[in-house]
Formats: C-alpha cells, structure tokens, sequence
C-alpha cells in the first residue's frame, strides 16, 4: 500500500508519538522512510542589518544542528526497526519545503505531529500541520500529543 512514507519533524518535545507511527506504518507496510527538518528561513532572516551578519550565520548553524540531531536520532530509531531511512535537511517556509519534498520524492503517505492545543491558539497562530493538511494532494495522518496544562 504505501512504498516512500514523509515524517517531517520540528524536534519539538512530543514528537515520539509520531516517529512511533510511522515506523510502525512503514514496518507494517514494508516502506522505507523519509526523515526531513527544514530549517524555518523566517526564523533566522528576520533580522535585518549588517550588524547581525555574525548571530545570522550562528543562528542558521544552530538551527541546522538541531535539525541534524532529530533526523539522526529518528533514523536511529527506524534502524533499530530495520526501516530504510532517508535524511533531508531543507530552508524555507515549512509547510512550502514539506509538500514540495513531498511531491519530488513521490511519497505516498505523510505522518506529521501535532499538539492538542485549544481552538483560540490554532486560530492565532495555526500550524505547520494544518497547512500541510490542508494543501497536501496526499494522504496525511496526523498524530496528536497532548500539553500539559491544557484541554
């Protein structure tokens, strides 16, 4: 049923329940599995200025790390299950880099994240999940993980 499964990840806390799925899916399925964490390019070219050059390149860098360390910790996870894995690091708007990643690497299945937060927050702020969801031309499940605090 399913042969390339997409599991985006934004290394946030939480975000075990949904690798758990989707290498449980891929397992099932017999699918390898595509890691990607893309580099949010509004995040670190907010700044403006030759004076930020320095904390711009910093910023960046560490973001590329944390990115580096979720993927390899997830793909160590999917190794220890036998799943194939393959890593991509992107820049750009998220949700743009997950779908265009998506189509080019033809997958069949997206597994994504996503916090059960209250109406009021996704309506301020939304989330990359939603926009995913709500664009993708393919299948996308979505694994909740509770806060803490909220109902």
């Amino acid at each position: 049923m399913y042969e390339h499964i997409l599991l985006p990840t934004d290394a946030e806390e939480g975000t075990e329940l949904a690798i758990d799925h989707a290498i449980a899916v891929a397992e099932h399925t017999g699918a390898d599995l595509h890691l990607l964490y893309v580099v949010d390019s509004d995040v670190y070219s907010s700044y403006s200025g030759d004076e930020y050059v320095h904390e711009f390149e910093g910023l960046e860098s560490a973001l590329e790390q944390v990115g580096d360390d979720a993927l390899e910790s997830a793909a160590e996870a999917a190794d220890e299950a036998g799943i194939e894995t393959t890593t991509v690091v992107r820049h750009g708007a998220p949700h743009e880099q997950i779908l265009d990643y998506a189509d080019e690497a033809d997958v069949d299945l997206l597994v994504m994240g996503s916090k059960e937060r209250s109406g009021e927050y996704r309506q301020l702020l939304g989330s990359v999940t939603d926009r995913v969801a709500r664009l993708a031309t393919r299948p996308v499940t979505i694994v909740k993980t509770p806060v803490d605090g909220e109902e």
